[in-house]
Formats: C-alpha cells, sequence, structure tokens
C-alpha cells in the first residue's frame, strides 16, 4: 500500500496530539507530518520534556498513526544563512534539538525549508553560510541516523531540483535528499517538471501533494491555499512520471485549513480529488 500523510496543519488546531493523530487515522491517513515553524508557540516543541515526547509515543502506538516527518520552517526566521552569527548559531541549535526530538518520536525525516535567507537580502554571503552550516547539520542528523531533506520552495534560492543537487554535490551525503513539493515544482515557469523528476529521482525521499498558481510576468505566483484542481500542477502527469520512474516513498497532502470551519470537509474534498488520480498513476491507495 502507498503511505499517504496528512499535514498538520491541515487538521484543527486546538487539539491534543492524541485527538490529532486519532482524527487522521478516522479520515484514513497513515502519518501526520508535524510542523515546528517560526512561531514560538510551535518552536517550543524542541524543548519538550520526556514526559510531553512520551505521550506523543503513546498515541502514535495506540492509533497506529505514525509522524514521519517534521517540517522545521522555523528556519525562516533563524536561517542557515542570516548574516548575524547568533541567528547561525540558533539555526543549528534548532537543528540538532529537532533531530533529537525525531529520534525520540521514531521520526524519519526532518525537512529543512531551502532558503538561504527569507527576511534579508540574498548574498554571495548567504549562500556561502547555507552551505556551510548544512553541512554541519547533515552531520548531525547522520550522527542520529535521521535524514535531512529540503524542500523545493516558493523562493529561487531553492525552487527546483536542479538547484538541490548543485547543493548536494557540495554536501555529498546519504542523509542529504530532496523533497520536492509539486506546487512549488510547477509554480517556476523555467521547471520542466518531468526532467526535473527525472533528475532527482535518487534522491526524493517524500512528495508534497499541493496545487498553486504559477509565477508569471508580476504576478508572484500563490503557493497556499489555492484548491486542487484550480492550479497549475498537472497531477496526472507527475503522478506518471513517479510510477515509471518507479517512486514508491511517502506522498503528503499540504493543506492550511487548521482555522477553517469544516477542516474534515476540506480534506475530503482534496482525498477526493488526488486519490483517483494516485490509483490512475499505478499507486495501492
Amino acid at each position: 500500500m502507498t503511505t499517504i500523510g496528512i499535514y498538520e496543519k491541515a487538521l484543527p488546531k486546538d487539539l491534543s496530539w492524541q485527538q490529532r493523530l486519532e482524527l487522521a487515522h478516522s479520515l484514513g491517513f497513515d502519518f501526520v507530518e508535524m510542523s515546528i515553524d517560526e512561531t514560538d508557540e510551535r518552536l517550543a516543541r524542541l524543548d519538550w520534556t520526556s514526559a510531553e515526547r512520551l505521550a506523543v509515543v503513546q498515541g502514535i502506538h495506540q492509533t497506529g498513526v505514525k509522524i514521519m516527518s517534521i517540517c522545521l520552517s522555523g528556519h525562516r526566521r533563524f536561517p542557515f544563512g542570516s548574516k548575524d552569527p547568533l541567528k547561525r548559531q540558533k539555526a543549528l541549535e534548532m537543528t540538532r534539538k529537532a533531530v533529537d526530538l525525531a529520534a525520540d518520536l521514531g521520526v524519519r525525516t526532518v525537512q529543512l525549508a531551502g532558503y538561504d535567507v527569507y527576511y534579508e537580502e540574498k548574498t554571495v554571503a548567504s549562500r556561502n553560510f547555507f552551505i556551510e552550516n548544512l553541512k554541519a547539520a547533515v552531520g548531525i542528523a547522520a550522527a542520529k541516523g535521521i535524514t535531512l531533506a529540503i524542500e523545493i520552495m516558493d523562493d529561487p534560492f531553492i525552487n527546483s531540483i536542479s538547484k538541490f543537487l548543485a547543493i548536494k554535490e557540495q554536501v555529498p551525503s546519504p542523509w542529504l535528499q530532496v523533497y520536492p513539493d509539486l506546487g512549488n515544482l510547477s509554480a517556476w515557469p523555467e521547471n520542466d517538471i518531468g526532467l526535473e523528476l527525472e533528475k532527482g529521482i535518487e534522491c526524493i525521499s517524500n512528495v508534497h501533494l499541493k496545487d498553486t498558481l504559477a509565477v508569471k510576468g508580476d504576478f508572484p505566483g500563490k503557493f497556499k491555499g489555492v484548491p486542487f484542481g484550480e492550479g497549475c500542477v498537472d497531477f496526472k502527469g507527475c503522478l506518471a512520471t513517479l510510477s515509471r520512474l518507479n517512486y514508491s516513498g511517502a506522498f503528503l497532502i499540504e493543506m492550511w485549513s487548521e482555522t477553517s470551519k469544516q477542516p474534515e470537509e476540506e480534506i475530503k474534498t482534496a482525498q477526493d480529488y488526488l486519490l483517483p488520480l494516485l490509483k490512475e498513476a499505478g499507486y495501492d491507495v
């Protein structure tokens, strides 16, 4: 069976982890991707006590729904490429804590946002700092047997698998992989999507399923909140390509419906759109 997950931010926000995993189970998902974003509330998860971690592990075992990945988007606030050495130090400290948390929870993958910097000006120095700190981060993850996977982003720094591969040449480790977001990958008109997937197939750890509106002229694109089927992503073509390339990893439905009045209905609508396309491509869902 193909493994299908749901992003934490698709589910109602004010739930315990036990309730969140139970809801994911009732909706037919195999796993939840945890979010550790730039808010103080979610960054605090990096300092969970042993008891708090154990409660999550118990929920995993009781529901059978795993947390297979952590989205460590908190690096937007504390990026590897920052000109501020204290922020760079904080970025590595966050990575170390996220890897420890992943090891405690049985998480396989920590997803890194492919930004050198987000709120600062991009420079040659920011790229150098990013690569230097990524090397250190991969060493931290390798020691615990955790994969770091860089997401293809809504940002030109790493907005293609080709750009990821250029980084990987400088950080050649099996513990560094790529986490393509089909929406982000498709929104950049310079990308040949099929070729990008072909180039990177040996490095793909997981795949995000999300729709987007393409970058075009003065329009900066829309990378969140685009209903499935109303954007630019050729899901049929992308999934057929992944199937031809024998991709058998997990798929993650990425949505932001945690504050919606009817999040479960929105998730079911997404499933009704995506699952038949996965089946058509040959995936057993």
